[in-house]
């Protein structure tokens, strides 16, 4: 179930590929704390599925570029067997802005972007532009919109994705800092193996960095709710129960009788009695989890997975592709040799389960994912399930929508 050796605990190493693992061994020195969920892959610098507590240091490779990706899920007062899915599903899609630096169709205000007027760490302040443009849009990849069906057949709506062009451009530019260039300098390309990029939490960058990452973090927040809220003024209900989080983020913990800044990527925080919200795939059922308190938790630092995991990866799934402009200049994705994916199939098998599918692509396929049930098995009694949903529609970007915010 769980391998504990020394300050680094893996849940399900069996299904973990070894380049994770190694690679959050390069994340932790001796005096952290590692630990890898069973969901958790290769990453940029960091695995993701992985947490680190850092004793004086705050981990940006361990935030990622997607500071405050997380997923909201909210219990409405509508039984699911009332509602037209399909008009639901196609209002969705109207209504709210999915990709890259896709505007929403009715510009959003929000307190957030007066925060970001007045962002302590100045050089945010200029990205106030992109900031008001995105609030509200869902973004691509394996971000998404559902509608789901409970145990007792009332409608939820669950949402994940994180602080768009705001947040992508705060990692990128502070990774310029990092390399001694300006915050809009374009920063050197590391390598996926590269050392994690690490701040003193004592220094006037560490500091710039956790005050510019909460921001985002709030950025994130505040998209995920207005999302939601729309959703449900689609359904014309409201929510009875709301669970929300980040995993992509850091924050100061006490674990094990000490205080550390503990970073989680792609890790859903599972504190006794904390709920989450874990996506399956498009086609599996999803679950409300909270969490347990025992020694095994303890180890894990109380973190568990945000999703089933990635079992192929993108190119994998969906072949080699390339972007090109076509004659209006809009860029277009071009299959260069194909993938493991039949993704028409997908589609029908979507078709006769019921579940109404807008957008999406091979590499998002049900086949790309780790079954869920199998993932959290293998966190134990860290955690307990509380809710089984069923998903009734799926929306997200499709696959030609081009995106280089995606993590």
């Amino acid at each position: 179930m769980a391998i504990v050796q020394d300050n680094i605990t893996v849940f399900g190493e069996e299904i973990i590929e070894q380049s994770a693992i190694d690679q959050l061994k390069r994340c932790v020195s001796e005096e952290d704390i590692g630990v890898l969920t069973a969901d958790a892959h290769y990453g940029y610098a960091h695995p993701i599925g992985g947490a680190v507590a850092y004793k004086n240091k705050v981990s940006l490779s361990g935030v990622g570029f997607d500071i405050g990706c997380g997923n909201k899920a909210v219990r409405t007062d509508i039984m699911a067997s009332d509602v037209n899915i399909a008009r639901v599903m196609d209002e969705i899609v109207k209504t709210i802005g999915f990709g890259v630096g896709r505007p929403n169709p009715k510009r959003i205000d929000h307190p957030v972007l007066e925060h970001i007027k007045k962002a302590e760490f100045k050089p945010q302040r200029e990205l106030r532009k992109v900031a008001a443009e995105q609030l509200g849009t869902v973004g691509s990849g394996n971000h998404f919109i559902d509608l789901f069906e409970d145990e007792k057949g009332y409608l939820w709506v669950g949402v994940h994705f994180g602080s768009r062009g705001f947040g992508h451009k705060t990692a990128s530019g502070f990774i310029a800092l990092s390399q001694g260039l300006s915050f809009f300098d374009k920063a050197k390309e590391g390598s996926m193996d590269a050392p994690p990029i690490l701040f003193d939490i004592d220094s006037e960058l560490g500091q710039d960095y956790i005050a510019a990452m909460s921001l985002a973090g709030e950025y994130a927040y505040a998209g995920r709710d207005i999302v939601v809220d729309q959703v449900l003024h689609i359904l014309g209900g409201k929510a009875t129960e709301i669970v929300h989080n980040h995993h992509n983020f850091a924050w100061f913990e006490k674990h094990q009788g000490e205080y550390y800044w503990v970073v989680r990527k792609g890790c859903t925080p599972a504190f006794p009695g904390q709920k989450g919200f874990i996506g399956a795939n498009m086609y599996d059922n999803s679950v409300i989890i909270e969490g347990v308190e025992n020694e095994l938790s303890i180890r894990g630092l109380y973190s568990t997975v945000h999703g089933a995991g990635r079992r192929l990866s993108r190119r994998a799934a969906a072949g080699k592709t390339k972007w090109i402009r076509d004659k209006k200049g809009v860029k277009r994705k071009t299959v260069v040799s194909p993938g493991l994916v039949d993704f028409d199939a997908v589609q029908q098998r979507m078709k006769a389960k019921g579940i109404e599918l807008r957008g999406a692509g091979a590499d998002e396929a049900p086949e790309a994912y780790k079954k869920l049930e199998d993932v959290l098995q293998h966190q134990g009694n860290t955690i307990k399930i509380l809710h089984t949903l069923k998903p009734l529609g799926v929306a997200m970007a499709s696959e030609d929508v081009y995106d280089p915010y995606k993590d």
